[in-house]
């Protein structure tokens, strides 16, 4: 297996430093004009102030996560933050290691990477709301709501979108590979 050319790993990340971009300038944004307020805001029967975009179904609504995907918050934060960064560091192994030649996984890799360092970013470089807490917390913005229901789904951030579409294209890539050794295979003879 050959590694990833300079200018192949060059190009992903700077992908993922574009992606890791604007992950950050966006929640940056968002969260400083939701912060003052803006007109249009509504506040919804939860007591949401929300920006409405699509009608109730898609709005801007700030939100600080202390813990993962979901506000889901059963691991210590020190656990959270070593293992994105380690993941992290896992990825870009894992891109310099691939083949040079096709495939989706690669862009799998770039989209995961990119979402992992943009949370990551939220964790370490920001100041923590909370005195008590050793770690920022990730910025979501996106709020998605299904009225039928009256639900909203998890607010979300650009960062957990590219680790989402990362890990269906993961999937998908894995799903429809080929097999290396078929396509080396000689041809059989009728």
């Amino acid at each position: 297996m050959t590694r990833r050319s300079r200018k192949a790993l060059g190009l992903e990340l700077a992908l993922v430093a574009a992606l890791v971009a604007l992950d950050l300038w966006s929640k940056s944004a968002v969260f400083a004009w939701l912060g003052e307020f803006p007109a249009g805001m509504q506040v919804d029967r939860h007591g949401h102030a929300r920006y409405p975009l699509l009608g109730e179904w898609l709005a801007f609504f700030l939100s600080y996560n202390p813990g993962m995907a979901w506000g889901v918050t059963a691991l210590p934060p020190w656990l959270l933050v070593a293992g994105r960064l380690a993941a992290s560091v896992f990825l870009i192994s894992l891109l310099w290691r691939h083949p040079t030649r096709g495939g989706w996984l690669p862009l799998a890799l770039v989209l995961i990477l990119a979402g992992a360092l943009g949370n990551l970013h939220d964790n370490l470089f920001l100041e923590p709301r909370d005195p008590l807490a050793s770690f920022g917390e990730v910025r979501d913005f996106i709020d998605v709501y299904f009225a039928a229901w009256d639900w909203h789904f998890p607010t979300f951030n650009v960062a957990d979108s590219c680790i989402t579409v990362g890990a269906v294209v993961l999937f998908a890539a894995s799903l429809f590979a080929r097999d290396p050794a078929a396509d080396s295979a000689p041809a059989s003879q009728a």
